[in-house]
Protein backbone atom coordinates (compact mmCIF):
# COMPACT_ATOMS: atom_id res chain seq x y z
CA UNK A 1 0.00 0.00 0.00
CA UNK A 2 1.12 3.55 -0.74
CA UNK A 3 0.13 6.60 1.32
CA UNK A 4 -0.92 9.36 -1.07
CA UNK A 5 -2.57 12.75 -0.88
CA UNK A 6 -4.96 14.34 -3.36
CA UNK A 7 -5.88 18.01 -3.26
CA UNK A 8 -8.80 19.38 -5.27
CA UNK A 9 -8.97 23.17 -5.45
CA UNK A 10 -12.20 24.35 -7.02
CA UNK A 11 -14.13 27.59 -7.32
CA UNK A 12 -15.74 27.36 -3.89
CA UNK A 13 -13.70 24.92 -1.80
CA UNK A 14 -10.31 23.30 -1.38
CA UNK A 15 -10.31 19.66 -0.25
CA UNK A 16 -7.70 17.19 0.94
CA UNK A 17 -7.75 13.40 0.89
CA UNK A 18 -4.93 11.43 2.49
CA UNK A 19 -5.38 7.71 1.84
CA UNK A 20 -3.62 4.38 1.61
CA UNK A 21 -4.10 2.76 -1.79
CA UNK A 22 -3.07 -0.18 -3.93
CA UNK A 23 -4.45 1.48 -7.08
CA UNK A 24 -7.76 -0.37 -6.88
CA UNK A 25 -9.20 0.80 -3.57
CA UNK A 26 -8.70 3.53 -0.98
CA UNK A 27 -8.56 3.55 2.80
CA UNK A 28 -9.14 7.07 4.08
CA UNK A 29 -6.73 8.56 6.59
CA UNK A 30 -7.86 12.20 6.33
CA UNK A 31 -10.71 13.70 4.29
CA UNK A 32 -11.33 17.39 4.89
CA UNK A 33 -12.66 20.51 3.20
CA UNK A 34 -12.49 24.29 3.64
CA UNK A 35 -14.60 26.89 1.84
CA UNK A 36 -12.15 29.48 0.44
CA UNK A 37 -14.16 30.88 -2.52
CA UNK A 38 -11.15 31.05 -4.84
CA UNK A 39 -13.50 31.94 -7.69
CA UNK A 40 -14.81 35.07 -5.97
CA UNK A 41 -15.57 37.51 -8.78
CA UNK A 42 -13.65 35.55 -11.47
CA UNK A 43 -16.72 35.38 -13.72
CA UNK A 44 -16.76 39.22 -13.86
CA UNK A 45 -13.11 40.27 -13.46
CA UNK A 46 -11.29 37.37 -15.11
CA UNK A 47 -8.72 37.14 -12.32
CA UNK A 48 -8.38 35.71 -8.81
CA UNK A 49 -8.97 38.37 -6.16
CA UNK A 50 -6.01 38.99 -3.79
CA UNK A 51 -8.04 38.11 -0.69
CA UNK A 52 -9.26 34.87 -2.31
CA UNK A 53 -5.69 34.00 -3.27
CA UNK A 54 -4.52 34.62 0.30
CA UNK A 55 -7.30 32.49 1.83
CA UNK A 56 -6.55 29.58 -0.47
CA UNK A 57 -2.76 29.64 -0.06
CA UNK A 58 -3.15 29.76 3.72
CA UNK A 59 -5.20 26.56 3.71
CA UNK A 60 -2.84 24.94 1.18
CA UNK A 61 0.05 25.44 3.61
CA UNK A 62 -1.95 23.77 6.38
CA UNK A 63 -2.74 20.84 4.06
CA UNK A 64 0.95 20.47 3.19
CA UNK A 65 1.78 20.31 6.90
CA UNK A 66 -0.85 17.58 7.37
CA UNK A 67 0.67 15.60 4.50
CA UNK A 68 4.12 15.79 6.09
CA UNK A 69 2.81 14.79 9.51
CA UNK A 70 0.92 11.81 8.02
CA UNK A 71 3.95 10.45 6.17
CA UNK A 72 2.51 10.95 2.69
CA UNK A 73 4.74 9.60 -0.11
CA UNK A 74 3.09 11.21 -3.14
CA UNK A 75 0.93 14.30 -3.62
CA UNK A 76 -1.09 15.54 -6.58
CA UNK A 77 -2.68 18.99 -6.50
CA UNK A 78 -5.41 19.62 -9.05
CA UNK A 79 -7.05 23.00 -9.66
CA UNK A 80 -10.18 23.34 -11.73
CA UNK A 81 -12.63 25.96 -13.02
CA UNK A 82 -11.57 29.21 -11.30
CA UNK A 83 -7.90 28.59 -12.07
CA UNK A 84 -8.65 27.75 -15.70
CA UNK A 85 -10.55 31.02 -16.13
CA UNK A 86 -8.19 33.39 -14.29
CA UNK A 87 -5.61 35.59 -16.01
CA UNK A 88 -3.34 35.38 -12.94
CA UNK A 89 -3.41 31.58 -12.61
CA UNK A 90 0.42 31.50 -12.88
CA UNK A 91 0.68 33.47 -9.63
CA UNK A 92 -1.64 30.96 -7.99
CA UNK A 93 0.29 27.89 -9.17
CA UNK A 94 3.58 29.46 -8.01
CA UNK A 95 2.10 30.01 -4.55
CA UNK A 96 0.85 26.42 -4.37
CA UNK A 97 4.22 25.04 -5.47
CA UNK A 98 5.81 27.00 -2.63
CA UNK A 99 3.32 25.68 -0.09
CA UNK A 100 4.05 22.09 -1.12
CA UNK A 101 7.79 22.61 -1.70
CA UNK A 102 8.62 19.60 0.49
CA UNK A 103 6.91 17.35 -2.05
CA UNK A 104 8.37 18.98 -5.19
CA UNK A 105 5.06 19.05 -7.03
CA UNK A 106 3.75 21.22 -9.84
CA UNK A 107 0.07 22.08 -9.27
CA UNK A 108 -2.00 21.13 -12.29
CA UNK A 109 -4.69 23.35 -13.76
CA UNK A 110 -6.56 20.52 -15.46
CA UNK A 111 -8.80 20.78 -18.48
CA UNK A 112 -12.52 20.24 -18.14
CA UNK A 113 -12.18 16.89 -19.91
CA UNK A 114 -9.56 15.64 -17.46
CA UNK A 115 -11.60 16.91 -14.53
CA UNK A 116 -14.55 14.93 -15.88
CA UNK A 117 -12.52 11.73 -16.23
CA UNK A 118 -11.12 11.99 -12.69
CA UNK A 119 -14.56 12.67 -11.23
CA UNK A 120 -16.04 9.72 -13.12
CA UNK A 121 -13.46 7.31 -11.75
CA UNK A 122 -14.16 8.37 -8.19
CA UNK A 123 -17.95 8.71 -8.45
CA UNK A 124 -18.72 5.38 -10.11
CA UNK A 125 -17.34 3.54 -7.09
CA UNK A 126 -20.80 4.17 -5.58
CA UNK A 127 -22.50 2.03 -8.24
CA UNK A 128 -23.92 -1.25 -6.96
CA UNK A 129 -24.42 -4.51 -8.82
CA UNK A 130 -28.04 -3.53 -9.48
CA UNK A 131 -27.17 -0.02 -10.71
CA UNK A 132 -27.86 -0.08 -14.46
CA UNK A 133 -25.10 1.24 -16.76
CA UNK A 134 -24.14 3.37 -18.56
CA UNK A 135 -23.67 5.86 -15.72
CA UNK A 136 -24.22 9.56 -16.27
CA UNK A 137 -22.04 11.29 -13.67
CA UNK A 138 -22.70 14.98 -13.00
CA UNK A 139 -20.11 16.90 -10.97
CA UNK A 140 -21.79 20.17 -9.94
CA UNK A 141 -19.07 22.58 -8.84
CA UNK A 142 -18.74 26.24 -8.01
CA UNK A 143 -17.67 27.43 -11.43
CA UNK A 144 -18.31 24.51 -13.75
CA UNK A 145 -20.41 21.37 -14.09
CA UNK A 146 -19.09 18.23 -15.76
CA UNK A 147 -21.29 15.69 -17.55
CA UNK A 148 -19.67 12.28 -18.05
CA UNK A 149 -21.19 9.10 -19.52
CA UNK A 150 -19.57 5.69 -19.40
CA UNK A 151 -19.38 2.30 -17.75
CA UNK A 152 -15.87 0.99 -17.10
CA UNK A 153 -14.37 3.98 -18.90
CA UNK A 154 -15.59 7.35 -20.17
CA UNK A 155 -17.52 7.25 -23.44
CA UNK A 156 -18.40 10.96 -23.67
CA UNK A 157 -17.85 14.03 -21.51
CA UNK A 158 -18.22 17.80 -21.48
CA UNK A 159 -17.37 20.49 -18.94
CA UNK A 160 -19.78 23.44 -18.93
CA UNK A 161 -19.44 26.90 -17.37
CA UNK A 162 -22.33 26.71 -14.94
CA UNK A 163 -21.77 26.38 -11.20
CA UNK A 164 -23.29 27.48 -7.91
CA UNK A 165 -20.87 30.38 -7.33
CA UNK A 166 -20.83 31.56 -10.94
CA UNK A 167 -24.62 31.67 -11.28
CA UNK A 168 -25.19 33.17 -7.83
CA UNK A 169 -22.87 36.05 -8.69
CA UNK A 170 -24.38 36.40 -12.15
CA UNK A 171 -28.11 36.18 -11.38
CA UNK A 172 -29.33 35.40 -7.85
CA UNK A 173 -28.96 38.65 -5.90
CA UNK A 174 -32.22 38.85 -3.92
CA UNK A 175 -33.06 37.02 -0.70
CA UNK A 176 -34.81 34.79 -1.64
CA UNK A 177 -34.23 35.06 -5.40
CA UNK A 178 -37.01 36.60 -7.48
CA UNK A 179 -38.88 34.80 -10.23
CA UNK A 180 -37.08 36.95 -12.80
CA UNK A 181 -33.65 36.07 -11.36
CA UNK A 182 -34.52 32.36 -11.33
CA UNK A 183 -35.74 32.55 -14.93
CA UNK A 184 -32.52 34.23 -16.10
CA UNK A 185 -30.43 31.58 -14.34
CA UNK A 186 -32.49 28.74 -15.82
CA UNK A 187 -31.92 30.14 -19.32
CA UNK A 188 -28.16 29.86 -18.75
CA UNK A 189 -28.50 26.40 -17.19
CA UNK A 190 -30.58 25.04 -20.05
CA UNK A 191 -28.16 26.46 -22.61
CA UNK A 192 -25.30 24.62 -20.88
CA UNK A 193 -27.33 21.41 -20.69
CA UNK A 194 -28.08 21.74 -24.42
CA UNK A 195 -24.34 21.97 -25.08
CA UNK A 196 -23.72 18.90 -22.94
CA UNK A 197 -26.53 16.89 -24.53
CA UNK A 198 -25.05 17.55 -27.98
CA UNK A 199 -21.88 15.71 -26.90
CA UNK A 200 -23.06 13.38 -24.14
CA UNK A 201 -26.07 11.19 -25.11
CA UNK A 202 -28.31 11.55 -22.06
CA UNK A 203 -30.85 9.13 -23.54
CA UNK A 204 -28.35 6.27 -23.16
CA UNK A 205 -28.00 6.77 -19.40
CA UNK A 206 -29.11 3.86 -17.25
CA UNK A 207 -28.37 5.73 -14.01
CA UNK A 208 -27.73 9.30 -12.88
CA UNK A 209 -25.04 9.87 -10.25
CA UNK A 210 -24.60 13.32 -8.72
CA UNK A 211 -21.66 14.54 -6.69
CA UNK A 212 -20.04 17.58 -5.04
CA UNK A 213 -21.24 19.86 -2.26
CA UNK A 214 -24.48 21.15 -3.74
CA UNK A 215 -25.72 17.64 -4.53
CA UNK A 216 -24.72 16.17 -1.17
CA UNK A 217 -26.32 19.11 0.67
CA UNK A 218 -29.58 18.64 -1.27
CA UNK A 219 -29.45 14.95 -0.36
CA UNK A 220 -28.97 15.85 3.32
CA UNK A 221 -32.13 17.98 3.07
CA UNK A 222 -34.07 15.15 1.42
CA UNK A 223 -32.99 12.75 4.18
CA UNK A 224 -34.08 15.20 6.87
CA UNK A 225 -30.66 15.18 8.54
CA UNK A 226 -30.07 17.42 11.54
CA UNK A 227 -26.29 17.38 10.95
CA UNK A 228 -24.11 16.58 7.95
CA UNK A 229 -23.41 12.85 7.81
CA UNK A 230 -21.26 11.77 4.86
CA UNK A 231 -21.74 8.07 5.57
CA UNK A 232 -25.52 8.36 5.38
CA UNK A 233 -25.39 10.56 2.31
CA UNK A 234 -22.96 8.42 0.29
CA UNK A 235 -24.80 5.91 -1.87
CA UNK A 236 -28.25 7.33 -1.15
CA UNK A 237 -30.74 6.63 -3.94
CA UNK A 238 -33.72 8.98 -4.04
CA UNK A 239 -36.79 9.26 -6.28
CA UNK A 240 -36.57 12.06 -8.83
CA UNK A 241 -39.60 13.79 -7.28
CA UNK A 242 -37.98 13.79 -3.83
CA UNK A 243 -34.83 15.40 -5.25
CA UNK A 244 -36.89 18.04 -7.04
CA UNK A 245 -38.87 18.85 -3.88
CA UNK A 246 -35.68 19.37 -1.84
CA UNK A 247 -34.24 21.56 -4.59
CA UNK A 248 -37.41 23.69 -4.62
CA UNK A 249 -37.30 24.17 -0.88
CA UNK A 250 -33.67 25.34 -0.94
CA UNK A 251 -34.14 27.59 -3.97
CA UNK A 252 -36.92 29.55 -2.28
CA UNK A 253 -35.52 29.58 1.28
CA UNK A 254 -34.02 32.77 2.69
CA UNK A 255 -30.35 32.91 3.67
CA UNK A 256 -31.34 32.88 7.34
CA UNK A 257 -33.48 29.79 6.82
CA UNK A 258 -30.62 27.99 5.05
CA UNK A 259 -28.13 29.00 7.73
CA UNK A 260 -30.36 27.47 10.41
CA UNK A 261 -30.18 24.01 8.79
CA UNK A 262 -27.87 21.81 10.86
CA UNK A 263 -26.27 20.11 7.84
CA UNK A 264 -25.51 23.37 5.98
CA UNK A 265 -21.85 24.41 5.78
CA UNK A 266 -21.60 28.17 6.47
CA UNK A 267 -19.69 28.69 3.23
CA UNK A 268 -22.50 27.14 1.22
CA UNK A 269 -25.40 29.18 2.60
CA UNK A 270 -25.30 31.88 -0.08
CA UNK A 271 -24.78 29.56 -3.07
CA UNK A 272 -26.92 26.49 -2.33
CA UNK A 273 -29.99 28.10 -3.94
CA UNK A 274 -28.12 28.34 -7.22
CA UNK A 275 -26.75 24.81 -6.80
CA UNK A 276 -30.27 23.49 -6.17
CA UNK A 277 -31.57 25.31 -9.24
CA UNK A 278 -28.86 23.75 -11.42
CA UNK A 279 -29.42 20.25 -9.99
CA UNK A 280 -33.22 20.45 -10.29
CA UNK A 281 -32.95 21.47 -13.94
CA UNK A 282 -30.43 18.72 -14.77
CA UNK A 283 -32.41 16.00 -12.99
CA UNK A 284 -35.60 16.98 -14.82
CA UNK A 285 -33.90 17.07 -18.21
CA UNK A 286 -32.18 13.71 -17.75
CA UNK A 287 -35.28 12.04 -16.31
CA UNK A 288 -37.32 13.22 -19.30
CA UNK A 289 -34.99 11.83 -21.96
CA UNK A 290 -33.55 8.75 -20.19
CA UNK A 291 -36.61 7.67 -18.23
CA UNK A 292 -34.71 7.34 -14.97
CA UNK A 293 -36.81 7.34 -11.79
CA UNK A 294 -34.11 7.64 -9.11
CA UNK A 295 -30.86 9.55 -8.52
CA UNK A 296 -27.73 8.29 -6.74
CA UNK A 297 -25.54 10.57 -4.62
CA UNK A 298 -21.80 9.95 -4.29
CA UNK A 299 -19.45 11.39 -1.69
CA UNK A 300 -16.59 9.98 -3.78
CA UNK A 301 -15.48 12.23 -6.59
CA UNK A 302 -12.44 13.84 -8.22
CA UNK A 303 -10.42 13.46 -5.00
CA UNK A 304 -10.81 9.70 -5.13
CA UNK A 305 -9.97 9.62 -8.83
CA UNK A 306 -6.78 11.62 -8.20
CA UNK A 307 -5.72 9.41 -5.29
CA UNK A 308 -6.32 6.16 -7.18
CA UNK A 309 -4.11 7.40 -9.99
CA UNK A 310 -1.17 7.99 -7.60
CA UNK A 311 -0.61 4.35 -6.63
Amino acid sequence: MTRVAAVDCGTNSIRLLIADTDGRSLTDVVRTMEIVRLGQGVDVTGHIAPEAMERTLRVAKLYAEQCTAAGVERVRFVATSASRDASNSAEFTTGIAGAFAAFDIVPEVVTGDEEAALSFRGATSVARAETPPPYLVVDLGGGSTEFVLGTATVDAALSTNIGCVRLTERHLHSDPPTAAEIHAAVVDINAAIDDAAAIVPFDRAGSLIGLAGSVTTITAHALGLTAYDAERIHGTELPVRTVEASCEALIHATRDERAALGYMHPGRVDVIGSGALIWRTIVRRVADVAGIETVLTSEHDILDGIALGLA
